[in-house]
């Protein structure tokens, strides 16, 4: 699932008089110039959190899932996931030394503090929540305003995301997990949710909505 920024622009038409023999003359059609955009229009939006969206509907500018596009060497070398027996499998063969695009980073960063002490299959699952909410007309279009949206994310303060350390096993794994659910190379469990919470809370919203599937620690929901 690749989401692109996209920019539109339009040129302008020329417009043609000839001078007739006699006096007369004939004007084409002029198009006005329109200058390219410098970047996507943005609608300032009191975002909920997970207990008003799960009670009332929220309404989102709809607008095409767009992604930033990732570094050129970000796709270079991926494995294909039928070529790995297992997610632990194709999670090792995960080239780490590949620069990530700041999308890329923020979704790795929300599998790293929402799930790097879970199963790698609960890291997916994380991983997943965050991308079917950028696909979705209730949340954010892409993965760093899902990540830094109010009230959403515990480990996200004033709007600001941490730093991960860049040195760790876990964060190495967090990369690879966000590669994964990006390209859609292993499937989850989680599947469509759009919310989760860790078994050891029970949030109001929870009994409004279907369990898709508990993984390990945490609870998953549409």
């Amino acid at each position: 699932m690749n989401r692109k920024f996209h920019r539109a622009g339009a040129f302008a038409s020329v417009a043609l008089m000839f001078g007739m023999l006699l006096g007369t003359a004939m004007t084409g059609a002029v198009a006005q110039d329109q200058a390219e955009p410098e970047g996507l229009e943005t609608v300032e939006t009191v975002l909920p959190t997970v207990e008003e969206a799960a009670l009332e509907p929220v309404r989102f500018v709809a607008s095409p899932v767009v992604q930033e596009i990732p570094a050129a060497n970000e796709e270079l070398d991926l494995p294909a996931a039928s070529d790995a027996a297992s997610l632990r499998e194709l999670v090792s063969s995960m080239p780490f030394g590949n620069e990530l695009s700041g999308e890329m980073r923020c979704l790795a960063q929300a599998v790293y503090f929402e799930s790097r002490g879970e199963p790698l299959t609960g890291q997916l699952a994380v991983a997943r929540v965050v991308i079917n909410r950028a696909e979705s007309s209730l949340f954010p279009d892409d993965y760093c305003s899902v990540v830094t949206q109010r009230a959403q994310f515990s480990f996200v303060r004033g709007g600001r995301i941490p730093q991960p350390n860049t040195s760790s096993a876990a964060w190495a794994r967090a990369r690879a997990i966000a590669r994964i659910a990006h390209q859609e190379l292993w499937d989850s469990e989680a599947g469509e949710a759009l919310y989760f919470h860790a078994t050891h809370v029970r949030p109001r919203w929870a009994g409004r909505m279907a369990t898709v599937a508990q993984i390990d620690s945490h609870i998953f929901y549409k």
